[in-house]
């Protein structure tokens, strides 16, 4: 019994340590040019929050800690930022048309007042990612403001 312990802890340890060769793709990009927050007026609040709160997963540019290079870990970090970006990708915000970036915001709004985003998992281990009610109030005002904005722009 006692070897086979050992055998099966050895096997488990060796499957760690190979595991740790597959890591996937980065997801780092040198470019910013059409980022939100590079292309709209952010009050200074926002723009944290932003960064903060959402561009790790909704980016092109994440800023990865030391356990993010640990599978499994790696694996389920990858998993969602490929889904926040199949969502909404905040570094594609200049390529929206303005109909697309108002149904973004609305969704955007609606997440924040449910308190959906960011997620519990990545405010754990980003205690900078909390909302507070301050925060929340000013994002959404900012939501609501660059929507009128949008809805209010002359037809070309």
């Amino acid at each position: 019994m006692k070897k086979l312990i050992i055998i099966s802890a050895a096997a488990l340890f060796v499957a760690f340590v190979v595991t740790q060769f597959f890591q996937p793709e980065k997801n780092i990009s040198e470019s910013t040019e059409n980022l939100v927050i590079n292309s709209e007026n952010m009050p200074s609040e926002v723009k944290e929050a932003f960064q903060n709160a959402c561009l790790d997963c909704h980016s092109n540019n994440t800023k990865y800690l030391w356990y993010h290079k640990i599978s499994p870990v790696s694996w389920m970090i990858n998993q969602h930022i490929t889904n926040g970006k199949k969502e909404l990708n905040l570094s594609e915000w200049k390529t929206l048309d303005d109909y697309d970036k108002i149904k973004a915001l609305e969704d955007m709004k609606q997440e924040i007042e449910r308190g959906t985003m960011p997620l519990k998992p990545y405010v754990m281990m980003h205690r900078e990612a909390k909302l507070d009610k301050e925060t929340q109030k000013a994002i959404i005002e900012w939501i609501d403001k660059k929507s009128d904005e949008l809805m209010n722009q002359p037809e070309e």
